[in-house]
């Protein structure tokens, strides 16, 4: 359930010049050195969500969509992305802007600590300065880099929580601020050591497949409801009607996956209950026809809340539960 449910003015090339031009040193066996430190701070990035940087070295963000978005880590001097999220990283689009992808992937449950150590031998060790992101750079990827950051000296072990807040990370993620709080220095000798074959894009459980792609529809529907259940102004290629649809399917195909069968009753009741929302959803978005000042009637906002009902119920009783709880 580790992965369970269920993204340039002057003035920032100024802020963040540390990252670009004054990086780590290398020292003469590869590895990075860190002389200089800087206050952890949010950066004004115009397409990385969320965007904040640790260390002159580090940064952490959101998913990076679009040529716009890999040419403003291009622009900020950055050499590798590490994805901690399971969707399958842009590694061609990466690659066109000279950017090497890595994909560690870990859940909202916590840092596993082979995956913590494997987040720091990169840090340590390839091309920098790194972007660390999730999906929305709120929570996975602000704990990766604190924990990466923290492991490898780049960043005082009392300044963790503190990141984690920074970020916006949600205290409802306990097992991502546990890790936070646990990192601790690493010896040099045990990354030294540590063999770590980085790939550009790893295999995930089918059922962190389906959440991943859940969540990314899920977000459209949230931007349409934002929009008062009309195509928002700045996705004009979202049906709401459809996306609806989209989302009932995901819902339907992961009732068919073979880990699901075997979750507890509970789990998959509220699936099926949210596959049923997600159909009546649909119905009522194809039968409404928006007017200007007329709001969308509860047949459309009611089963709307009901999937964001469960999922929040399920998140907090499947997803989110510490791993030091499994």
């Amino acid at each position: 359930m580790r992965y369970l449910c269920p993204l340039l003015a002057v003035v920032l090339l100024c802020g963040i010049s540390g990252a670009a031009t004054a990086g780590p040193t290398e020292a003469p066996n590869g590895t990075a050195d860190a002389p200089t430190t800087v206050t952890p701070r949010r950066l004004a990035t115009a397409h990385l969500p969320n965007a904040v940087q640790l260390h002159p070295r580090v940064i952490s963000g959101g998913l990076p969509e679009g040529d716009a978005a890999f040419a403003e880590l291009e622009q900020l001097g950055v050499k590798t992305i590490i994805s901690v999220d399971g969707a399958k990283p842009d590694v061609q689009a990466a690659a066109r802007h000279g950017l090497r992808y890595v994909h560690l992937p870990h859940g909202y449950d916590g840092i596993p600590e082979e995956r913590g150590r494997e987040l720091a031998k990169a840090v340590r060790e390839l091309d920098g300065p790194i972007y660390i992101h999730c999906h929305h750079g709120k929570h996975r990827s602000p704990a990766a880099a604190t924990v990466a950051c923290v492991s490898t000296g780049l960043l005082p072990a009392n300044e963790a929580v503190a990141v984690l807040k920074l970020a916006g990370t949600s205290p409802n993620y306990r097992g991502l601020y546990e890790s936070a709080e646990r990192a601790r220095r690493l010896e040099d000798a045990l990354l030294d050591e540590l063999y770590v074959e980085f790939q550009s894009v790893v295999e995930i459980p089918p059922l962190a497949e389906a959440m991943v792609a859940l969540e990314h529809t899920n977000d459209h529907v949230k931007a349409i409801a934002a929009a008062d259940w009309r195509t928002p102004a700045d996705h004009p290629d979202l049906d709401p009607a459809h996306e609806a649809l989209l989302l009932r399917e995901h819902f339907t195909e992961m009732l068919r996956v073979d880990e699901v069968r075997s979750q507890p009753e509970e789990f998959q009741a509220m699936l099926r209950e949210s596959e049923e929302s997600a159909r009546r959803l649909e119905t009522a978005l194809r039968r409404w026809q928006p007017a200007a000042g007329v709001a969308p009637p509860e047949a459309v906002t009611a089963p709307f809340a009901r999937i964001t009902a469960n999922c929040k119920a399920c998140h907090e009783k499947y997803r989110d539960v510490p791993l030091s709880e499994k």
